[in-house]
């Protein structure tokens, strides 16, 4: 491949050991954050987002708070459990992946859609950090849809 793409050899044990360290890392993180979101300071960290998203604005007309908090820890605890067992069952990578890639394209959107997550600092602009690393979830997800890793 040309510029500075590589030719990715997926037999080989480094990229089956960076692959399988992707993927529980992104399982045990998953897991976690789905845990946490059962906790009334997830639920009442995570109401900004939701409430000036879009997608996601009128939830709270049907739900209480901790309900969508709930459902959302649900959802990441389901994915991260699709991928521990795609280890063992592929064909269950391709729904990890896709539930990573829809629930990492909304995450990332509360980047735009929620007042003031935007800071300068230092003439830097900032913003928590923690909806960054999903980006690259996003990737892993992308990368795992394909379904040729192993």
């Amino acid at each position: 491949m040309n510029g500075t793409t590589p030719m990715i050899n997926q037999r080989s044990p480094t990229y089956r050991l960076g692959y399988y360290i992707s993927l529980f890392g992104a399982a045990l993180i998953l897991l976690w954050i789905g845990i946490f979101k059962f906790t009334p300071t997830e639920a009442s960290a995570i109401k900004p987002l939701i409430e000036n998203h879009f997608l996601t604005f009128f939830v709270y007309n049907f739900v209480s708070v901790q309900a969508v908090s709930n459902a959302i820890g649900v959802i990441e605890i389901i994915i991260a459990l699709l991928l521990l067992f795609s280890v063992k069952f592929a064909s269950l990578r391709k729904y990890a992946g896709i539930g990573m890639i829809f629930t990492f394209l909304i995450t990332l959107s509360y980047l735009f859609t929620t007042p003031n997550i935007w800071k300068v600092v230092d003439g830097i602009p900032v913003t928590d950090f923690f909806i960054v690393k999903d980006v690259l979830f996003l990737g892993f997800g992308l990368m795992i849809l394909n379904g040729k890793n192993e």
